[in-house]
């Protein structure tokens, strides 16, 4: 039985995801697919505007065969530590090949270019001057893949591919990689049939209709919505009773005197991450990093934790049962389908969700929590 893997986030499921999925399917006919899949809190410093539980049954509904979490670790930073983590588990699943999205769909270009920066300490070299000029991490990034490989790159699904690519290399997985032509712009915030998940959170908070653009079940699913400014007062007494911002992951160069600054002048998430935007810091870097604060994910904590991997299964058809069956004796790290066992290895996703449910009624909020603790795999 070979398998498949895609890495999402699924925020919300959509007919662009419907058409990815559809697509893997068609290529690859005789292999399960494995989702690695962001919990409530996601790579750009957003939450997840309906949770993960929901998200797990909306993807096996449609055809995934294994849903695993994506730690908050991985799932919360830049995109080469993201990929690190979800590679990792990937590899652990004996996966056989990833499908991921492309702007440019050419595979053959992202492998030269990830051969290329994979173990180059040149590419080091200009990321780190770069940075010492001032410039932000993604900028630093970009500039130098353009100077090794004399071409531009610059759209995320691409950059996010190059970075899977690497990290198989670097690694020396046993993993093929393939894409997909992306059929949207993620930066076009027009309403149709396929559009980015963004554009589809915005018109959600504009109160557009999106019914077009969204499969019926995730349409049914958005009664409970999060977004991360519904947690700026949660944030600002987090900031204001904090003795020393700095222990927080992503906290760095001082930026916490511009927290501290304009914390009490700002009315809103939006308007604190403008006042305290520099050249240095990207507007993702910055909403990642006052995730951080929001969770107390700190730097001790982060030394740690980004070296430690598990696989947390949320869901699986039958298909996905009998191949974990047949795998779970070769996997080298804890595979997690009970929380009571691990829970000293799942206490910041623990926290991440009671944080995420604060801004609940109650009973929604305690049934997240519970879900948390004691849902059985989704099937």
């Amino acid at each position: 039985m070979k398998s498949v893997g895609i890495i999402v986030e699924y925020n919300p499921f959509h007919n662009g995801h419907l058409y990815h999925l559809n697509e893997t399917k068609k290529k690859y006919k005789d292999h399960i697919i494995i989702a690695v899949m962001s919990g409530n809190f996601t790579q750009r410093g957003d939450t997840s505007i309906i949770n993960k539980q929901l998200k797990t049954l909306i993807a096996l509904n449609h055809g995934i065969d294994i849903v695993v979490e994506l730690p908050f670790q991985y799932a919360t930073q830049s995109a080469d530590i993201f990929a690190k983590g979800a590679i990792e588990i990937l590899n652990n699943l004996k996966t056989d090949v990833i499908m991921f999205g492309s702007e440019s769909n050419d595979i053959k270009k992202l492998k030269e270019i990830a051969t290329k920066i994979t173990h180059n300490k040149e590419y080091e070299k200009i990321i780190n001057n770069n940075l010492s000029l001032g410039n932000n991490y993604p900028k630093a990034t970009l500039d130098a893949l353009n100077q090794i490989n004399n071409t531009e790159i610059n759209t995320p699904n691409d950059i996010l591919g190059i970075c899977y690519i690497k990290e198989i290399l670097k690694n020396k997985y046993n993993i093929e990689y393939n894409c997909i032509k992306r059929t949207n712009d993620y930066h076009d915030l027009k309403i149709k049939n396929i559009c980015s998940a963004s554009s589809i959170r915005n018109a959600i908070k504009e109160k557009k209709d999106i019914k077009k653009s969204i499969p019926q079940d995730t349409y049914k699913a958005l009664d409970h919505l999060s977004f991360i400014d519904n947690y700026y007062n949660l944030l600002k007494y987090k900031i204001l009773s904090s003795n020393d911002l700095s222990i927080y992951q992503g906290v760095n160069e001082g930026i916490e005197n511009r927290i501290n600054k304009y914390i009490l002048i700002s009315n809103s998430l939006e308007e604190l991450i403008k006042n305290i935007k520099t050249k240095r810091y990207s507007y993702n870097k910055i909403k990642r990093m006052l995730t951080h604060i929001l969770i107390g994910y700190t730097k001790e904590e982060n030394k740690i934790l980004i070296n430690t991997n598990y696989i947390r299964v949320l869901g699986f058809t039958k298909k996905g049962q009998k191949y974990l069956n047949k795998i779970k004796k070769d996997i080298n790290i804890p595979l997690i389908t009970n929380y009571t066992k691990y829970k000293n290895l799942l206490y910041l996703d623990y926290k991440a969700t009671c944080i995420y449910s604060q801004i609940f009624n109650k009973e929604y909020s305690y049934r997240l929590i519970k879900d948390e603790l004691n849902k059985p795999i989704i099937k």
